[in-house]
């Protein structure tokens, strides 16, 4: 049976009614070809997914009813946190998108001593706008009932000195690296994983992260492309340490 789940910015109980924003509602009513009484699952990222059901429709606009909360543990037990370079086009799309699927907690996107991407205010507004609905999209899709959260970017050295103090810090190094099974990770703390951009860290970058106590990390002998690597190391975390164990 098909689930219908839909993240709303809005707080949720049973017997709450709320109406969709019109982007939301169009998607159930001209996409999925929604009618009256049909069900839909809510979430609003506090752990539950919340039973509803249309009661009511207009042309743009859809009105559903909470029937009930449903408390859903899905969530990895290893609290990645991604600090990715800000990659050009859709790679960034593509990048948070599989990020939330693989059960990353939380984004921090940065600028790099290579980042080719220049954002200035109005545009990282309107970019941190656009990726946080990819992650909700993302979170509809996998049935995740937390979304992670994305940050407003930041330089590299910025978004370090921000980390958790116990953070295990990492970051993929195909030539220096140790292999991911030799670092023993304790799921009690957070793991901070920094991925480059095109092109790479630059000398600069990789200085200022290794007196920060980063550790180098490697996947084998092939270089990966800035879409592909943090992905891979998520994947490969999961399996070792987290629910993939």
């Amino acid at each position: 049976m098909r689930v219908i789940r839909c993240h709303v910015d809005a707080d949720l109980a049973p017997g709450r009614a709320l109406r969709l924003p019109e982007e939301k509602s169009l998607h159930l009513l001209r996409v999925l070809r929604l009618r009256e009484g049909d069900p839909v699952t809510l979430f609003n990222g506090d752990g539950r997914d919340y039973a509803a059901r249309i009661t009511g429709m207009e042309k743009k606009a859809v009105e559903l009813t909470v029937d009930q909360a449903n408390a859903r543990d899905n969530e990895s037990p290893l609290a990645i946190i991604l600090l990715q370079g800000v990659a050009r086009g859709d790679k960034m799309d593509l990048i948070l998108q599989k990020a939330t699927e693989l059960g990353v907690r939380a984004i921090q996107p940065v600028m790099t001593e290579r980042t080719e991407v220049k954002l200035d205010a109005e545009r990282a507004e309107r970019r941190l706008f656009h990726w946080r609905g990819v992650v909700a999209a993302a979170c509809e899709q996998s049935g995740r009932t937390r979304v992670p959260s994305v940050a407003e970017p930041q330089p590299l050295h910025a978004a370090v000195a921000a980390l958790p103090v116990d953070a295990r810090r990492l970051i993929l190094d195909p030539h220096r690296g140790r292999a991911l099974k030799a670092l023993d990770i304790d799921v009690a703390a957070p793991v901070a994983l920094v991925i480059g951009p095109e092109g790479g860290l630059g000398e600069r970058d990789h200085r200022m992260l290794e007196k920060a106590g980063f550790e180098g990390v490697q996947l084998g002998p092939r270089v990966l492309r800035t879409e592909t690597a943090g992905l891979a190391v998520l994947a490969a975390l999961q399996a070792l340490y987290g629910d993939w164990a």
